[in-house]
């Protein structure tokens, strides 16, 4: 069984330091657990491994004193908490902790970037830094995968998404098993349990109308009129599906020229193979008329992830006009601007939009193929 060095680990290994607490945030089944233990197993000091999930770490938790814990830990210097956000009060128990007992590290995950950092959030203020682990990256692929197989490859994660556990899954219908038990026992029973959404019809339906719009600006109020909801359960929706690593928002650029659209947004999704599910369609590339949408969403995505991982700080937009003129990605960094056009066929050339040009005449714009993407996914550039 191969497995994957994840990007994170050296960074978490390096951060685990006295004192602090070390929050690692992402999607269920993205491989946290795993990583959990890769970490402990490069550790010399010992480790006090509890799950969130089991009744009794609660219950072992639940006594606040710093004597209890002390008592928990024992000889342990080390303390890891897997799924911590199902645990009552589990910010303030982790604030009594790193405030009271001298040199202990502490690292606990989570899979709902919204439970984590509510419970979290205001307690450990100071006192945590904080990971995200999305499915496998691009570049953590590049371990397992050679030159002669990486296209092949490609286009499999362009239909069925980077989820860990689709690498040991050798056939289609395995896969698409795999991707349907993910979405309605794990992903979906995050968002339900949030504020105690009941009805997970209308969740769907979003999600749907989301991934036909890929690459496309969306209306939350033309969502509303057509799943008969109010654009602010739209908004409120989506934000829950950003905060539970499903999809993510990018905004319209502008420096206030009078053309530019600005007020809507694109929504896209952070695997392939969770889109390509909502829409039921596992078609292989040569049978589809979405390849362009695929790619886009496929490209970001990574993006994203070499973004978040490499703790680059930037401003992520898409650009266009009331005239049509348009830009799929803009990337604001270090005072400069990086215009880029998705392209899946390297045959395929475009210009920079002459609104575009004559208006920000110091950025940079470049195609970003099937060719030449590995080097724009790493650094931005090609």
């Amino acid at each position: 069984m191969n497995l994957v060095n994840r990007k994170q680990k050296e960074e978490i290994l390096n951060s685990l330091v006295p004192n602090k607490v070390i929050l690692l945030l992402g999607p269920r089944r993205v491989g946290k657990t795993i990583l959990l233990r890769q970490i402990i197993s490069e550790l010399k000091d010992e480790v006090l491994l509890l799950n969130g999930e089991d009744f009794s770490t609660a219950e072992l938790l639940e006594r606040r004193t710093v004597e209890n814990y002390k008592s928990i830990l024992g000889k342990h210097s080390i303390l890891f908490i897997d799924e911590a956000q199902k645990i009552p009060n589990i910010g303030d128990i982790l604030k009594l902790i790193v405030d009271e007992i001298k040199g202990i590290r502490i690292l606990v995950s989570g899979s709902s970037a919204f439970d984590i950092n509510k419970i979290t959030g205001e307690p450990l203020t100071g006192r945590k830094k904080t990971f995200h682990l999305f499915p496998l990256s691009e570049e953590e692929f590049d371990q397992i995968e050679t030159i002669q197989t990486r296209n092949d490859k490609l286009r499999q994660r362009l239909i069925y998404g980077n989820y860990p556990e689709l690498i040991h899954l050798k056939s289609n219908s395995d896969k698409t098993e795999y991707l349907n038990e993910l979405v309605n026992s794990y992903l979906f029973k995050d968002i339900l349990a949030i504020e105690n959404i009941k009805n997970s019809d209308k969740i769907i339906k979003l999600l749907r109308l989301i991934a036909f719009q890929i690459g496309s600006e969306v209306s939350l109020l033309e969502l509303g009129t057509q799943l008969a909801m109010s654009k602010n359960t739209v908004e409120k929706y989506l934000d829950l599906l950003s905060k539970v690593f499903i999809v993510h928002k990018v905004t319209g650029f502008s420096r206030n020229l009078r053309k530019e659209i600005t007020k809507s947004s694109k929504w896209y999704f952070l695997d392939n193979g969770i889109r390509n599910l909502i829409i039921a369609n596992f078609n292989s590339l040569e049978l589809r008329n979405d390849i362009g949408e695929i790619w886009e969403n496929y490209i970001i995505s990574e993006r994203i992830k070499y973004q978040s991982y490499n703790k680059i700080i930037v401003n992520n937009y898409f650009w266009r006009t009331y005239d049509q003129q348009e830009i799929d990605w803009i990337e604001e960094r270090n005072g400069k601007l990086y215009a880029n056009e998705f392209k899946w066929n390297p045959k395929k050339s475009v210009k920079a939009p002459k609104a575009w040009k004559d208006n920000y005449s110091d950025s940079k714009f470049s195609i970003v193929n099937s060719v030449n993407y590995k080097t724009w996914i790493a650094r931005g550039e090609v």
